[in-house]
């Protein structure tokens, strides 16, 4: 009887050792239950296309044919046409391919007066997430600058024009170089910063120099219990450059912009300096730009823009002012697709310029199609 009692116990011993062997790798696995999902590192390509088209009537200044005939220029125009190649060959790994539209002003060309197709993005992209904030990435090719693509991804106005320091001039959209983005935690802001060549997409390096842009941006009240609040951000920019050794090329902005359900709205202030040569008088200017757009639930919005620019300072009062203002109205649909058409009346004033401009007045529909 004490053998076989001993027997069994010692079986039922060794069943347990095996249960308990067998439970150990199990309970080192990553289940669903976990809350684990592993990346998706399948490739995708995703295709997309962005048109801005418009009939604009220039109600002033009046212009002549070529028979002397007073007239008031009028013309249907297509601004933009976007053909947007993205896609992902990882979880780490994205890129984007976009050629633009541009009409062709070369003298000599047999293409003078087309539209032809043009690159204005080509980048690599790394997402940062497995080692950063989410939203982290660092790009290497022709792609956007800190402060124009900031910028229009809270004025939703591209279509009627490009925000005042890329219509002034002073700053590109896109340009060929290498940039970081971090986010920083609990939403409360980013930093965007990079080298570019400092031409612009649509020009070679022409030297050496490069231009160094970096856009730091903060949510103050992200967290707020205010939900209104938590559209509110500041942004400081600065833009190093030269046009050759020792001939600065230098921009800074600071910003005040605030999002909401029912109204954007934005004020940048703009300093400039500009010596085009180590022997060449130096150049500083400044200006402002300011707008909002108030909109309703039912698709109706509206856009009231002013712009102030002093380019040269030493010269006094020569100032130059623009005033915009429209209504649109924007299509209903569901994701990442946008319709909308807008009538505007856009007005620019030129004050003590030498010689004198005419006030330019620009009357116009404007549609925007984009997916």
């Amino acid at each position: 009887m004490l053998s076989r009692f001993l027997s069994v116990r010692r079986l039922a011993g060794a069943t347990l050792t095996v249960v308990l062997a067998a439970a150990v790798p199990c309970a080192a696995q990553v289940t669903p239950a976990a809350g684990y999902t592993p990346p998706d590192d399948t490739p995708a390509i995703k295709v997309g296309a962005t048109i801005f088209a418009d009939y604009t009537i220039q109600q002033r200044p009046k212009m002549k044919d070529t028979d002397g005939n007073d007239i008031t220029p009028n013309s249907f125009n297509v601004g933009r046409a976007y053909i947007n190649v993205t896609g992902n060959i990882s979880h780490a790994i994205a890129f984007r391919i976009t050629p633009d539209i541009a009409r062709e002003i070369g003298t000599g060309s047999s293409l003078n007066g087309s539209l032809t197709f043009r690159l204005k993005y080509a980048y690599a992209q790394w997402n940062l997430d497995d080692y950063m904030a989410r939203g982290s990435w660092a790009r290497f090719g022709i792609q956007q600058t800190p402060w124009v693509d900031f910028m229009e991804g809270v004025y939703r106005y591209r279509f009627q024009g490009t925000i005042f320091e890329d219509r002034e001039s002073f700053l590109s959209s896109s340009d060929a170089g290498a940039s970081f983005h971090y986010n920083f935690a609990n939403n409360y802001g980013d930093i965007h910063s990079g080298f570019y060549n400092g031409e612009n997409y649509n020009k070679p390096e022409i030297n050496n120099q490069k231009g160094w842009m970096t856009r730091a941006t903060v949510r103050p009240l992200a967290r707020s219990t205010t939900l209104a609040l938590r559209g509110l951000r500041l942004t400081g920019f600065y833009d190093r450059d030269a046009y050759v050794k020792n001939a600065e090329r230098r921009r800074g902005i600071v910003a005040v912009t605030f999002e909401h359900k029912y109204a954007n709205a934005a004020f940048d202030y703009l300093t400039t300096t500009d010596q085009t040569g180590a022997a060449a008088a130096t150049v500083k200017g400044n200006g402002w730009s300011a707008w909002v757009t108030p909109r309703s639930s039912i698709g109706w919005e509206g856009l009231l823009r002013f712009d102030r620019l002093k380019p040269n300072k030493s010269l006094g009062d020569q100032t130059k002012r623009r005033a915009i203002a429209g209504v649109s109205y924007w299509f209903p649909h569901q994701g990442n697709v946008a319709t909308a058409l807008l009538f505007d009346i856009d007005n620019t004033t030129f004050d003590n310029f030498v010689p004198a401009r005419a006030t330019q007045r620009l009357i116009a529909v404007h549609a925007l199609v984009s997916f």
